[in-house]
This record gives structure tokens, C-alpha cells and sequence, in this order.
């Protein structure tokens, strides 16, 4: 079954610890701004979401008892349709809004261009 999100097995570890410590988790990818375009990690609820928003993913992480929720606004979905994006976490420090800048690490978003299978499958 095609999804729109994965995550790598690093970024997987660091949603385990930050769940760990923090509670539920959600993701909002960044369109911009001062956090650049990086998948920004908040606590579940903490990063409101409405109409504006499109829920991408519920990720279903080894170890984190409730899915992890990742969101997009809709007109950079827009622009994103066609693409998979692939969480993984790198070294460096990453947006201060985002739970795992204090780590010494950034989530980060990998991507490809979704085949035509794929986006059979998800329209």
C-alpha cells in the first residue's frame, strides 16, 4: 500500500526518545519562514491545525503507542502532490521551534517523485 510518509530508522529512534520524554507527538512540515522547509516535531495538539491543513501520514511508529500525525498546509500540498517524503534525522541544530533541537539533531525530509502506482493508490 503507497503512503506519502515514511521515516527512517534514525528518525524512527529519535520519535521513540521524544515521545518518551515529551508525551504524543505530530508533525507540521514547514513552508518557510525562520524554520526553513524542515518537518517541525511538536507535541500532539501543540501546532493547531484547521481547514488550511492536510493530514499526509499517520505514522505508525515501532514502540510509540498512538500514530504520529504529519501535516501539510494545503497550497504547499499543492505544490507537493506528487511527491513522498521520507523523514530522516540528521546532526545539527535544526529550528528552535521543533522538540528536538535541544538534542543536537534536526528531522529532515528526504523526497522522490511518487510513481504513477503510487499515485493511483493514494487518489
Amino acid at each position: 500500500m503507497a503512503t506519502r510518509v515514511d521515516v527512517t530508522p534514525a528518525a524512527a529512534d529519535l520519535m521513540r526518545q521524544l515521545r518518551g520524554q515529551h508525551g504524543p507527538l505530530m508533525f507540521h512540515q514547514s513552508g518557510g519562514c525562520c524554520d526553513g522547509s524542515s518537518p517541525m516535531c511538536y507535541l500532539e495538539g501543540e501546532f493547531r491545525t484547521g481547514q488550511s491543513d492536510v493530514l499526509l501520514e499517520s505514522l505508525r511508529i515501532d514502540g510509540v503507542p498512538e500514530p504520529i500525525t504529519f501535516w501539510m498546509s494545503a497550497s504547499q500540498f499543492e505544490l507537493w502532490k506528487h511527491t513522498h517524503l521520507t523523514v530522516d534525522v540528521v546532526r545539527g541544530r535544526g529550528s528552535g521551534f521543533s522538540l528536538e533541537a535541544p538534542e543536537g539533531v534536526r528531522f529532515l525530509i528526504r523526497s522522490r517523485l511518487l510513481t504513477e502506482q503510487e499515485l493511483a493508490e493514494l487518489s
